[in-house]
């Protein structure tokens, strides 16, 4: 699993005068769930199809397995792709669709059939072999693409945006399916997506990319809670910020002036010291709402006022309004139907510990 099934070694793509990737190096482990995450325009689905030798680099290599792709045509490399919309032949039955690739290179029959048969039983389409595209939903379309693709036995499986056709629930449904198949099979999946949920529900590490480079690359969990830069901090999932400057640096906690509110505690960032320009950054999750002004063994209090409550069954969903410029997001699980709910116009007070916060420095 610590061996690289695929390393880019400072990889350079432009499109004219546009860098689309920038000097990239990355590893993805043999056999793990790997995530590209960004932006529109940030370089993820160019680096997708480099590594499948689409596209070619103007500098850097591509190794999979420990040699080097550079020039080896798409046809040859150990990899296939699944695209965002399955390009299925819609005149071929399932099984004809799956079986294409291994047809087209000259497989016996026998072998053919046995191999369509143990995909299609992986991707949980026994018995809708005959079937045709149009006669399937869209999550079963997927699966065919993806059986189509394991079928053919890639070191590497690309997937580009492969659940982006779908629905909200069956989207959230396929996510779990396909960490469960790439478990299965124990292939290297590289999955693109610039959807933050998806990627942090299925893969073992994910890469974030802005602007042909990579930020960050690490376990959901880290990417999450320890954003190491701004710009992850704020693209992976709803967060609240503060800017402000640190005051004074006592031990492992820094105090920090931000201007119209109370002072803020927090851990010390690594290489930060007084007049520092930092942001606090701040999860909806890790707050607590109070009608009480009192910290009540919290490390910070600042008062807010209830601009918006949303019911979403599970949890309550908040806006509360900080000053004139800050209106931030706080979410209270819905643990039993007493719990106390705030309304659009109360006064509370916001509560969080200085270890319940991520500093960056600006």
């Amino acid at each position: 699993m610590n061996q690289p099934g695929i390393e880019l070694r400072e990889v350079v793509k432009r499109h004219g005068s546009t860098v689309a990737v920038d000097h990239l190096s990355f590893s993805v482990r043999r056999g793990e769930f790997f995530s590209i995450l960004g932006p529109s325009g940030s370089g993820k689905t160019t680096t997708l199809r480099l590594i499948a030798g689409f596209e070619h680099p103007d500098q850097g290599d591509i190794l999979i397995d420990g040699r080097s792709v550079r020039d080896v045509p798409p046809n040859l490399r150990p990899v296939n792709m699944v695209f965002q919309h399955y390009a299925l032949f819609p005149h071929l039955t399932v099984s004809g669709n799956v079986a294409f690739g291994l047809e087209m290179r000259g497989i016996a029959r026998a072998e053919i059939l046995s191999r369509v048969s143990a995909a299609l039983d992986m991707v949980r389409l026994a018995g809708k072999d005959d079937r045709l595209p149009a006669q399937l939903s869209g999550g079963e379309q997927q699966r065919v693409a993806l059986a189509r693709a394991l079928v053919n036995r890639p070191a590497v499986l690309l997937l580009d945006e492969p659940l982006g056709a779908l629905d909200q629930q069956l989207r959230q449904e396929m996510q779990v399916e396909l960490k469960t198949i790439q478990e299965q099979v124990g292939l290297t999946f590289i999955c693109v997506t610039h959807h933050q949920e998806e990627a942090l529900t299925m893969s073992d590490r994910v890469a974030v990319m802005d602007h042909g480079r990579v930020l960050q690359v690490g376990a959901p969990q880290d990417i999450y809670t320890a954003p190491a830069s701004l710009f992850v901090a704020e693209f992976i999932g709803l967060s609240n910020r503060l800017d402000g400057r640190i005051a004074a640096v006592e031990g492992t906690r820094c105090r920090i002036e931000v201007p119209g509110l109370p002072i803020v505690q927090a851990d010390v960032p690594a290489g930060a010291g007084p007049g520092r320009a930092v942001s606090v950054v701040l999860r909806p999750e890790r707050l607590h709402v109070s009608k009480q002004a009192a910290p009540n063994g919290f490390d910070n209090v600042v008062p807010a006022r209830v601009a918006k409550a949303v019911y979403n069954g599970h949890e309550m969903q908040y806006q509360l309004r900080i000053d004139e410029r800050l209106l931030w997001t706080v979410r209270v699980p819905n643990a039993d139907g007493g719990q106390k709910r705030f309304l659009p116009g109360d006064t509370v007070s916001v509560r969080w510990n200085a270890d319940e916060s991520v500093v960056l420095a600006q």
